[in-house]
């Protein structure tokens, strides 16, 4: 189910949408697999990029998981107004429910860095929660 949220005061809205990969999953092994569709949409006056990301991953056992990189999926996306930049990725988890949030350092073309936040979604094996 996709989710959204409202623009952050620079003028950027994430949306999320989950999916279980129960072919690249094992129960036995405790090893759920997730992909995940994260569409970043800039409605604001400004141009920047997107230069780097952090995620805090939680499973169900509220083991936190902390991923910090540069870009996206090996780009560096440069969003100008009213761009929309969507990527796939994926996640595993030990349990087969669990959180991800986190945040996107993005530059904008005078050089002012900021934070876009990416709100907090489930990813949960079907059927698991009601």
């Amino acid at each position: 189910m996709p989710g959204m949220e409202n623009p952050d005061r620079h003028g950027f809205i994430i949306e999320t949408q989950v999916s279980y990969l129960p072919d690249r999953s094992s129960e036995s092994d405790r090893r759920f697999v997730f992909s995940y569709t994260i569409a970043i949409t800039n409605t604001g006056s400004i141009t920047a990029q997107l230069i780097s990301r952090h995620w805090v991953i939680t499973d169900a056992d509220n083991h936190v998981q902390e991923v910090r990189g540069q870009g996206v999926v090996g780009e560096q996306p440069l969003l100008q107004p009213r761009q929309r930049f969507e990527y796939t990725s994926g996640t595993a988890l030990t349990t087969q429910v669990g959180t991800m949030r986190g945040s996107y350092r993005m530059k904008a073309e005078d050089g002012t860095e900021f934070d876009v936040e990416i709100p907090m979604f489930v990813l949960s094996v079907p059927r698991v929660l009601h």
